[in-house]
């Protein structure tokens, strides 16, 4: 019923609280959770209305049952995602290997010495 609690235990809860209260206050505590159910209503209902009308006429669409994260069992997604072959594997693409261009002219080789050291890019380390 209310966070898990049978109705027994909610009338045990409600008998206590009426005798911690007494006889003497136990109206006006009456009187005060009255107002807050019907505030925390309007509450609801105001937010309702309101989301239906950002929607706009998806909202009678949507099933809401489905969005119910209660219904979410890990065990069933993956069983069912395991078990999903409808649709067959893309066939994976041969890899390309992509060469640098050559150079036009004849090869040489460098050589670096301590006057002329290897050009060197400190943002790239």
């Amino acid at each position: 019923m209310f966070f898990g609690l049978t109705f027994e235990k909610v009338l045990l809860i409600a008998a206590i609280a009426a005798l911690l209260i007494g006889p003497e206050r136990l109206p006006r505590y009456a009187e005060l959770l009255a107002q807050t159910v019907k505030r925390v209503r309007s509450f609801a209902q105001g937010a309702q209305s309101r989301v239906r009308e950002e929607m706009g006429p998806e909202f009678d669409d949507v099933d809401w049952r489905k969005l119910d994260p209660r219904q979410y069992d890990p065990r069933r997604i993956i069983r069912e995602a395991l078990l999903d072959d409808d649709e067959p594997a893309a066939a994976t693409p041969e890899p390309r290997v992509i060469a640098p261009p050559r150079p036009s002219g004849p090869l040489t080789r460098q050589t670096f010495t301590a006057e002329a050291p290897p050009p060197f890019d400190s943002e790239a380390t």
